[in-house]
C-alpha cells in the first residue's frame, strides 16, 4: 500500500489526529474565523428559533426581538466557554458538559413552546444522555484506536 509522503503546508496541530499528517486545506487565519463564526452562526439560528417559538405565531414584536438577541448572545458566551473548558478536561467530563449543554439548551427552547415542565425536562434530560453517551462512544473508540495504532507503529 501506498503512503502519502508528508510536504509543507501539512498538519500536526489540535485538529489534526496524532501520528497523521492530514493536508491543510486553509490557514489559520481561516480556522481562527470559522472558530468564531460557527458559534455566532449557530447561535443567531438559535435566536431565531426561541423567538419564532416564544412568539406562537403572533407577530413579531421588539420584546420578541430582544429575546431572540439575547438568546444568540447567551448561547454564543456559553458555547465558547464550554468549548474553551471542555478542551481542558478528561473525556468523559468533556462528554457530559457538553451533554448538559445540549440538553440545556433543548429544554430553555422547548420550554417556550408551553408545554408541561416535566416535559421539558424529560426531554432535555434524554437529549443530555444521548449527546453524551455518543460522545463517550466517539472518544473512547477514536482514543483507543490512536494508542494502538501508536504502539503498532513504534513495532515497526
Amino acid at each position: 500500500m501506498a503512503h502519502a509522503v508528508p510536504t509543507r503546508g501539512t498538519s500536526k496541530g489540535p485538529g489534526s489526529r496524532r501520528g497523521s499528517t492530514l493536508p491543510d486545506v486553509y490557514g489559520a487565519r481561516t480556522h481562527l474565523l470559522a472558530k468564531w463564526a460557527m458559534p455566532l452562526a449557530i447561535g443567531l439560528v438559535y435566536g431565531y428559533w426561541v423567538a419564532s417559538v416564544r412568539r406562537h405565531g403572533g407577530p413579531i414584536t421588539g420584546w420578541n426581538l430582544l429575546v431572540g438577541f439575547l438568546s444568540v448572545l447567551v448561547f454564543f458566551v456559553l458555547f465558547v466557554a464550554v468549548r474553551e473548558v471542555a478542551a481542558r478536561l478528561p473525556r468523559e467530563a468533556h462528554a457530559v458538559l457538553w451533554g448538559a449543554f445540549a440538553g440545556s439548551a433543548l429544554g430553555f427552547l422547548y420550554s417556550g413552546s408551553g408545554v408541561a415542565m416535566f416535559t421539558s425536562i424529560l426531554v432535555s434530560l434524554l437529549l443530555a444522555a444521548a449527546v453524551t453517551g455518543s460522545l463517550m462512544y466517539r472518544y473512547y473508540t477514536h482514543e483507543d484506536a490512536e494508542q494502538a495504532r501508536a504502539a503498532r507503529h513504534r513495532t515497526t
